[in-house]
């Protein structure tokens, strides 16, 4: 049986990073702060976010890109399995938008 590769070690490109290890990521390259400090800076700026975006304000991040909010109107769906028709309400959803750098990276380009 092979070891299962540490999450850490795993390819970049089709993985997924969870907060945990962004936080030792920072924490790791930046030796002068505290781990609980990180944690509480990235807590914080990702609250900031979601906050911002409940109160219905578009978030930029310049070259990374800008989260906003979209209203999707009511509308009438079908239920999948028995095809009858089923009223869906008025909603808002998070959308995100990629910046220039994040987009030219992503594609080989920066």
């Amino acid at each position: 049986m092979t070891p299962t590769p540490n999450r850490l070690d795993a390819a970049p490109m089709g993985d997924r990073m969870i907060r945990s290890e962004l936080i030792q990521k920072i924490a790791d390259e930046n030796p002068h702060l505290f781990r609980r400090d990180v944690e509480r800076i990235v807590n914080t700026v990702f609250e900031e976010i979601i906050d911002a975006m409940a109160r219905g304000n578009r978030v930029e991040l310049r070259g990374f890109g800008a989260f906003s909010v979209k209203k999707r109107d009511s509308r009438t769906g079908r239920n999948p399995r028995t095809g009858e028709a089923v009223d869906v309400d008025e909603k808002h959803v998070p959308f995100f938008k990629t910046g220039k750098l994040l987009r030219d990276r992503l594609n080989g380009e920066a």
